[in-house]
Parts: C-alpha cells; sequence; structure tokens
C-alpha cells in the first residue's frame, strides 16, 4: 500500500460527527443479527462437538484397553506400547499439510464425511489386531484419518464466526476432547464387566468403531460446505453472515487459491514459531498421560476399574477448563495469553507432586494428577489465536499446518519419556513434563509482549488506532472503530463494503488489523 493510500484511510477512519439514516441500526437489524448467529451455532457446534467427541474417543480408548488386556493379547514387551502410543502420530503428521491444503480447495462438509467413514473404519479393524504390527498399522491409520478433523473445524470456525466469536466456539466444540474422555471412561467401565469369549478392549474398538462410522451421515446431511451453500439459511440470511465475518473476521475464504507468497509470510512471521513451539511444548506432556494416564492412576494403588473411574473427573476438570477459558478469551481481547499462563500453571503444580513420589501420599498424587488435567487447556487457546490473528486463507492454513505439526512432534515424543524399566513412578517423564510447561509459560509472555509491540508500531506507522476485533475492511468509506466494532454483527446488513474488502489478503497487509493478545 503507497503512503497516499495511506493517508486517505487515515483521513477516512476519523470520526464521523452523524450517522446516515441509512447506517441506523434498526430493531430489525439487530433481530437480524440474533438470528443469524444462533442459527449458525445450532447448525454447526453440535455437529462439531459430537465429531470431536469422537476424535477423541477413538485416539485415548487405547489407555483403557491397555489394563483390560491389549497389552498381553497382542504380545507387546519393551517400549512397543509406548511406540503404538506414538505411532498415531506419525500418520497424523504425514497427512497434516497435504489435508491442510485439501480442507481450502475442496467442499470441507463432503470431505469431512468421506474422511469420517474410513476413521470409522479403522476404528472398529483394530479388534482384528492379534500382534504389534497389525496395532502399529491401524494406528498409523488412525492418525492419518484424524489429522483432517481438527484443521476443518479451524478452518470452518474462522469462516463462520468474527475474532470476537473464535476463542469462544473453539472452546466449545474443542470441550468435546475432554466430554469423549469423560463417556470414554464410562464405556471402558461398563464394557471393562463383560465376561465372554471376547475380550473387553475388542469390544471398546467395535462400538466405538460402528458409531464413528455411522455418526459419517449427520455430517453429510447437515453440515455445510460454505456460508454461500448453507440451505438452512435464507438468501438474506447468507449475506448477512458473509459480510459479518468480512468486517469482523478474518476475511472471505471460498473461491481462493494456493499462493506461494502467503506461505513465505507465513514462515518468516515471528509470532507463527512462538505458537509453534508453545504447541510443540504442550503437546509433549499430553502425548504421554494421554497414553499413560490410566497405567499411572493403577500405580497410585487403584485397580483396573478403579482407574477408568477415576479419569471421570479428570475430564471433567480439562472440559471446564477449555469452555471456560474459551469464554473468557472470546470476551476479553487482551486475555489469551495470560489464560495460557493460567491453564499450565496448575500442571506445574501437578507433575511436581508427582515427580516427588514416593515422599507423598497416594492421595496427594492423586490431587497432583487432576491438576495435570487443566494442562490440555493450552492447545484450544493457541488455535484460538491462530484463528484471531492469521488472515489469508493460505498463510492461516500453513500456519493451522505447522500448529499441528508441532502437535504431532510433541505427542510422538511424550510417550518416549515414559520408560518401562521406571515404571510405575516414570521419573523422567514427569520431570520432562514439569520442564516444558515452564517453558510454555515463558513463551506465553515473550508472545503477549511481541504482540502489543507489533500493534503499537503499526498504530504508529499507519496513524490510526485500529482494531483488535475488526478484520480490518473498511465499511461505508470508513474504517470502524473499537465502539463500533462491539456490535459489528448488527451492522454487517448496513453498512457497504467494497470489492477489496473481500480480497484474500494476510494480516500483515491489512490496513487496520490489529491482534488479539
Amino acid at each position: 500500500m503507497d503512503d497516499a493510500t495511506r493517508e486517505v484511510r487515515a483521513e477516512e477512519s476519523a470520526p464521523v460527527p452523524q450517522r446516515t439514516p441509512n447506517n441506523i441500526r434498526s430493531d430489525g437489524d439487530k433481530e437480524l443479527a440474533k438470528r443469524v448467529l444462533r442459527k449458525i451455532d445450532w447448525r454447526l457446534i453440535p455437529l462439531m462437538f459430537i465429531t470431536y467427541n469422537l476424535n477423541f474417543m477413538d485416539k485415548t480408548i487405547l489407555s483403557s484397553a491397555s489394563v483390560f488386556g491389549l497389552r498381553e493379547d497382542t504380545h507387546l514387551e519393551g517400549q512397543q506400547y509406548s511406540w503404538v502410543s506414538s505411532v498415531f502420530y506419525f500418520g497424523y503428521f504425514m497427512w497434516e499439510y497435504p489435508t491442510t491444503l485439501l480442507v481450502a480447495r475442496l467442499p470441507v462438509a463432503r470431505y469431512l464425511t468421506a474422511n469420517t467413514f474410513f476413521w470409522g473404519a479403522v476404528v472398529a479393524v483394530t479388534t482384528a489386531c492379534s500382534n504389534y504390527g497389525g496395532l502399529i498399522t491401524v494406528r498409523f491409520l488412525l492418525g492419518v484419518a484424524e489429522a483432517t478433523i481438527t484443521p476443518a473445524f479451524m478452518f470452518i470456525t474462522s469462516t463462520w464466526y468474527t475474532r470476537d466469536e473464535i476463542p469462544t466456539r473453539t472452546g466449545y466444540w474443542f470441550a468435546g476432547n475432554s466430554v469423549g474422555g469423560l463417556v470414554a471412561s464410562f464405556l471402558a467401565f461398563g464394557v471393562g464387566h463383560i465376561e465372554n469369549s471376547l475380550a473387553p478392549w475388542k469390544w471398546m474398538y467395535i462400538i466405538l468403531g460402528v458409531v464413528t462410522f455411522l455418526w459419517g451421515i449427520p455430517l453429510l446431511l447437515f453440515l455445510p460446505d460454505s456460508i454461500s451453500k448453507a440451505k438452512f439459511l435464507t438468501e438474506e440470511e447468507r449475506k448477512y453472515a458473509s459480510d459479518r465475518v468480512v468486517l469482523a473476521g478474518t476475511g472471505r475464504t471460498d473461491h481462493t487459491s494456493w499462493k506461494l507468497d502467503q506461505v513465505i509470510e507465513c514462515v518468516s512471521d515471528p509470532k507463527t514459531w512462538m505458537i509453534f513451539s508453545m504447541s510443540l511444548l504442550t503437546q509433549i506432556p499430553n502425548g504421554g498421560t494421554q497414553n499413560f494416564g490410566n497405567l499411572v492412576l493403577k500405580s497410585f494403588g487403584f485397580t483396573s476399574l478403579e482407574s477408568t473411574l477415576l479419569v471421570i473427573p479428570a475430564s471433567v476438570i480439562s472440559a471446564g477448563t477449555i469452555a471456560g477459558t474459551g469464554w473468557l478469551a472470546g470476551r476479553y481481547r487482551k486475555m489469551n495469553c495470560i489464560l495460557i499462563v493460567c491453564v499450565v500453571l496448575p500442571a506445574v503444580v501437578g507433575s511436581s507432586l508427582i515427580y516427588i513420589r514416593p515422599k507423598t501420599s497416594n492421595g496427594v498424587q492423586l490431587f497432583g494428577y487432576f491438576l495435570l488435567s487443566t494442562g490440555p487447556g493450552g492447545i484450544p487457546l493457541l488455535m484460538s489465536l491462530v484463528g484471531a490473528n492469521f488472515k489469508g486463507v493460505t498463510k492461516k492454513m500453513t500456519m493451522t499446518a505447522l500448529l499441528f505439526i508441532a502437535y504431532c512432534a510433541g505427542n510422538i515424543a511424550g510417550p518416549q519419556f515414559f520408560k518401562a524399566s521406571e515404571a510405575p513412578h516414570y521419573n523422567t517423564a514427569f520431570r520432562a513434563i514439569l520442564v516444558c510447561y515452564c517453558l510454555v509459560v515463558g513463551l506465553a509472555l515473550t508472545l503477549r509482549f511481541y504482540l502489543q509491540w507489533v500493534n503499537t508500531k503499526r498504530e504508529r506507522d499507519e496513524g490510526v488506532k485500529g482494531s483488535a476485533g475488526a478484520g480490518g475492511a473498511v465499511a461505508a468509506g470508513k474504517m470502524l472503530d473499537e465502539t463500533e466494532v462491539q456490535d459489528v454483527t448488527e451492522r454487517a446488513g448496513v453498512l457497504e463494503l467494497s470489492a477489496e474488502d473481500y480480497d484474500d489478503v494476510t494480516d500483515w497487509k491489512t490496513f487496520g488489523f490489529r491482534y488479539r493478545l
């Protein structure tokens, strides 16, 4: 953008003394805004929440299966169980970047449906595994299948919602992770009582595989590919839904193409690598505790059945943390990085309490385990930062791929710190968890200071305050200020947008774009 254009836009952004009659909001506009958001929420959030519920259950039921005969029936020895845990993320890692490109280029609902049918079949086939090689194969394929889910949901969330709405909605559907852990615990407890020729762990995989496969049907019938194809909205509502994400979202996502310059910009952006590092560091603990959680609980003196029940309060804590911090991050634009610190600090204390055993009682160790349950709240907050702070379809999807490449690397590494020779205390693992979470605290604070500095610099260079809520669009001849963007969803129908507002441009190249902290 040249200096002359910057000066013109700076003048245009000056406060307008009186709105013209065409820009005055009516009660009808308010009702339309509420109706559109309500329809979008009731259509998208339940579908994503239940899918994410199954996503987590299918991935982590391995932990429950491990205490109900899976390791013995498949003749696992030494570190083989750790590799069965880790190989899931090799498949995830391999397919992550290709699938992020496909998510942005294919009809996302149809792509998700096909993926879900494949995913359910893989889960069910796990029942037939009788050795290490078979388990390694199906876990790798499960990683390939599940690699599409989260990038697709991040894409859908940033396509349909404003920057203020993205953190809260991400928290809602990501909470399906923890609720999935709760449901999986009840399932494992119930199935664990089955006594017949088929082992309980096999019933777990049969039930989850069939349910996941059948879930592909509701996705096919009810999940829209884009705003323009949403049959549950009227034509007026579709136009309104599209304009609101241009005004206060991260831009339009349909009819775009892959752009090399956006990839280069993404890998040149310092915030990319800070978020990448935090994703890696939060997932090293996650990868270990997800797959060894039941074994750790058994080491506290509990039985297999009791360990499945004790995962339930941990899942409730995790779900509450994710949903609560997601709501706070959406409500307050300068809280995201601070919230990352807040969810990680209890996990620091929890890992410390477990690390110093056997100097502490089983009750204290169990309390420490529950404190670890807040740690998973870090990754949805990082996803919210990506959704709200990266603009440009290729740049955002590249960052999404990098985020989950780090996610995979962390989850691959995590189980390897749980050395079979150190069972049941796993001192190396809990020392690594403590170090990782401490580093996350430092990086979150560094990212916050960096984004504050960038926002201040852009205000000085552009000569306008800009907004961390608006998407940088210039509507009705002027840029929206902080006060106006608060009710942007009520203004979408009455503000005129220019053709360039719909362009696929990045956050670096959008005048007035300010970062959420």
